[in-house]
């Protein structure tokens, strides 16, 4: 009896933990907090403006893109990325899920409206904004063998492209001022075609696996030579 009964308060027990989990985990519907996500577009952009930080737009499908539950399983719900978002940028998710109950109804149009602005064709698409919530960054897209670390790399990269970041490299180092310039040029247009090409929705076949592999490959190449600066 004593075995069964300990069973069952360790049952509950989990099922507590696991509760607290998904609630802290939970998007938020009112207001936005640093490192947060939240779906109140404009009270993240308030904030990105308050505190100088980027955004990051998170177009996704939550409950059917398989790709998007990838990036939430094993980038956005590790620690690691937890601790970096908490001190550098406001994340807003733009979901268009299956589930209409998930998204509340005010922020469906809004969503609509979003999802036309920034040219979104495939989910999920990482748009990175400076805080002004206008200058867009760059475009980050899923991968399978992203983690935490890579994903906190492919957005420094993407987060040092801002208009002030550019204009200071480049007055204190005009002898590489046009190589820099070549190189952001160069890695923006990598991640764009790996993004167009995931908007296709490709089969998973061998040489859909192989094609995205080259993409991986010419996207990580132009990272690395951009951090050369």
């Amino acid at each position: 009896m004593m075995k069964r009964s300990n069973t069952l308060l360790a049952g509950i027990l989990f099922g507590a933990i696991a509760l607290s989990a998904n609630a802290e985990d939970k998007v938020q519907t009112a207001g936005a907090e640093v490192g947060k996500w939240t779906m109140d577009y404009e009270a993240a952009t308030k904030l990105a403006g308050e505190k100088k930080l980027p955004l990051m737009l998170n177009f996704t499908g939550s409950d059917w893109c398989g790709w998007c539950k990838l990036m939430d399983k094993n980038v956005f719900a590790q620690e690691e990325w937890k601790k970096f978002a908490a001190e550098n940028v406001v994340l807003v998710t733009l979901d268009f899920p299956r589930d209409k109950t998930i998204v509340p109804e005010k922020f469906v149009a809004q969503n609509e409206k979003l999802k036309g602005q920034f040219g979104v064709r495939g989910f999920p698409t990482y748009v990175v904004l400076d805080s002004d919530a206008k200058t867009k960054l760059g475009q980050l897209g899923a991968g399978k063998e992203k983690t935490p670390a890579s994903f906190i790399g492919e957005f420094k990269g993407v987060t040092r492209m801002s208009p002030a970041n550019i204009e200071a490299y480049v007055k204190a180092n005009p002898d590489k001022a046009d190589a820099f310039k070549a190189a952001i040029e160069e890695d923006k247009a990598a991640n764009k075609a790996l993004a167009d090409w995931i908007a296709t929705s490709p089969k998973q076949n061998e040489e859909n696996n192989k094609q995205f592999a080259e993409f991986q490959a010419r996207i990580k190449e132009a990272a690395e030579k951009l951090a050369g600066f």
